[in-house]
């Protein structure tokens, strides 16, 4: 007969249970007919029995029995989750530790198929999320909020999955297959890829794939063999996924299932026995056991609008900028290149007002009030790829934009492209080619027929993009992807300087960037696209980094992240209450809940602000 010994008596059993990683510990961590259980805070369980899910308190005793026959049983604090398997449905609960309580929660839409695993994941801002896989293959991401599920994403995992398991603090997901054991990133915003961890011999440890995973505190994963009947491992170093040490966890263990084993003094792993059903508690290795302090996470902010999506698929939206109208602030306009069309033009609210046609334009940037010829307007100026120049815009009082001309640039690969206004009023362009090279010239003549006439020209050492010019310091900002951000004057010799590198803040690509100006603040504010934040620092030298933050999931709004960055814009004019210390503006590269084309998330500055303490 197994007993089941509750975590609170472990402390009183003391040395005569100590065990090494190859002892079993005769007495069950779980009676035999638990066929799947998650350790929850305090020594509780939530198992799932044949015909039954049970909450268990620390000395083992039943709190909450709820019949149903069920599979893939997973948990965080205050939430549990487990597959009907005769309905095929996912199925939340929301458990009450204090009262004993399960309570379901609407099951998850109908996933049209059989369910192959289920599990949970609770992200960086604390919200959770369940990743339902079907035998196809497919896995569905969900956003459980206010008692509701909402689609976040689909992704390509493996057909028929025996299980899955997400690791919290690295956001990774893994799946177990016949194959072998992959991950995932699970954050929403992630780039869909696999990664190999563990696959079978000759390409990788394992005799026979499809066991159980389970991670462990460390951030390390233990995978089950069930071809050798043991318990492997798996460490991510130097960017790939190895056996540690010997590779062997527990030898001789035959598992079934896994289970992260907390009690009062240690940290241990539950294993059931795929022959005999018998659970047992084996001791881990001292580092495996001691839980890896995670890294400080960056702030994270919410966008409080987001645009429509632009009308395809792909690598569509790049740039936006900013528009003010010049009476009411709140009738301003965002202008937001698509690079398979032409250039959106929206409000506020997000909503795409007028779009022309223009062709494949990249980068787009606007000055107002500047004078061309003995005209003053507001201008807009966007590179165009196929005609390698310039097409430029009239803004009207209202915010209607009409094209006003094409101009020849002389570059092979446009790419990025910044107003300057210089000192008489004129605007000024600066615009980049894939090769490095920095074209600065000034846009002359009537705005009937305006030209372009050539002033300097200088390079940097790689492919830059993003820019922009300051006219109070009268300086460009200019980003190379790969490097970092380059200061070079407005006029006179070219003399790049290096502001930032690609480093601790700046992750490759340095994309977009923009200038937050007021009379007691001024801000640089760059794209990392390579870790998906967005980094401050003062746009006078030193140029003192102030921070970076992420954009993350409002849950209320159904509004998500921001991540891939492209372009970005930032104002510190007043937009109304919803933008009242300003508007900054970032191109979203993966639109998700739901799956949609690209679109641009508007953030207010004072959120940016308080989560980084800016004055």
């Amino acid at each position: 007969m197994n007993l089941w010994i509750p975590s609170s008596a472990w402390v009183r059993l003391g040395a005569a249970l100590v065990l090494s990683a190859a002892t079993t510990v005769q007495a069950a961590a779980f009676p035999d007919d638990v066929e799947e259980a998650v350790v929850l805070e305090g020594g509780a369980a939530l198992v799932l029995r044949k015909n039954a899910v049970e909450l268990l308190d620390a000395a083992g005793t039943v709190r909450a029995r709820v019949a149903m026959r069920g599979e893939s049983l997973d948990a965080r604090p205050g939430l549990g989750l487990v597959v009907d398997a005769n309905t095929e449905r996912v199925v939340p609960w929301r458990i009450d530790l204090a009262r004993g309580q399960l309570t379901a929660l609407p099951p998850l839409p109908d996933a049209g198929q059989a369910v192959s695993a289920a599990c949970l994941y609770r992200d960086a801002q604390g919200l959770s999320h369940v990743f339902v896989i079907g035998r196809n293959g497919v896995a569905t991401q969900w956003l459980l909020h206010g008692g509701t599920a909402r689609a976040v994403r689909t992704l390509a995992v493996a057909p028929d999955a025996e299980g899955c398991r997400v690791d919290d603090r690295t956001h990774r997901l893994f799946v177990s297959e016949a194959g072998g054991v992959w991950a995932h990133p699970a954050q929403p915003e992630g780039a869909p890829r696999r990664e190999p961890v563990a696959l079978l011999q000759p390409n990788g440890p394992l005799k026979e794939g499809g066991g159980p995973v389970e991670v462990l505190a460390d951030g390390s994963l233990a995978v089950g063999d069930p071809g050798r009947g043991e318990v492997l491992r798996l460490v991510h170093r130097e960017g790939r996924w190895r056996t540690a040490g010997r590779g062997v966890l527990l030898p001789r263990a035959g598992a079934e299932r896994l289970a992260l084993w907390h009690d009062t003094t240690r940290t241990r792993l539950a294993v059931r026995d795929a022959s005999s059903g018998h659970w047992s508690l084996r001791d881990l290795p001292p580092d495996a056991a001691r839980a890896t302090p995670a890294a400080t996470p960056l702030p994270i902010v919410t966008a409080r609008v987001q645009t429509d999506p632009v009308a395809r698929f792909g690598d569509a939206a790049d740039d936006p900028a900013i528009w003010v109208h010049a009476t009411e602030a709140t009738r301003s306009r965002v202008l937001g290149t698509d690079k398979k069309r032409g250039l959106g033009v929206y409000d506020l609210q997000g909503r795409e007002l007028q779009f022309l046609d223009v062709g494949r334009i990249n980068n787009v940037d606007l000055r107002q009030d500047v004078l061309l010829g003995s005209e003053r307007l507001d201008l807009a100026v966007a590179t165009q790829r196929d005609e390698r120049g310039l097409v430029l815009f009239r803004i009207a009082g209202d915010g209607t934009v009409s094209e006003l001309a094409r101009l020849p640039t002389g570059l092979k690969d446009i790419y990025g492209v910044c107003l300057y206004r210089s000192p008489d009023g004129a605007p000024e362009v600066y615009v980049n080619d894939k090769d490095g090279r920095v074209l600065h010239g000034r846009i002359e003549g009537p705005a009937a027929h305006p030209q372009l006439r050539p002033l300097r020209e200088f390079r940097l050492g790689s492919q830059p993009e993003g820019c922009v010019a300051d006219e109070t310091q009268q300086v460009v900002f200019i980003g190379e992807e790969k490097r970092g951000v380059w200061r070079v004057a407005a006029d006179g010799p070219a003399r790049p300087v290096m502001v930032l590198p690609v480093g601790p803040w700046l992750a490759a690509d340095v994309e977009g960037m923009g200038l937050y100006r007021t009379g007691r603040a001024n801000y640089l504010v760059v794209s990392s696209q390579g870790n998906d934040s967005y980094v401050v620092l003062d746009a006078a030298p030193p140029h003192r980094v102030r921070g970076a933050f992420r954009i993350g999931i409002d849950p209320d709004a159904a509004i998500d992240g921001a991540s891939d960055t492209d372009g970005l814009e930032v104002s510190s004019h007043g937009f109304g209450p919803v933008f009242a210390r300003g508007l900054l503006v970032v191109q979203d590269g993966r639109k998700v809940l739901p799956e949609a084309p690209q679109n641009f998330k508007y953030v207010a500055w004072e959120d940016v602000a308080k989560a980084l303490g800016l004055p």
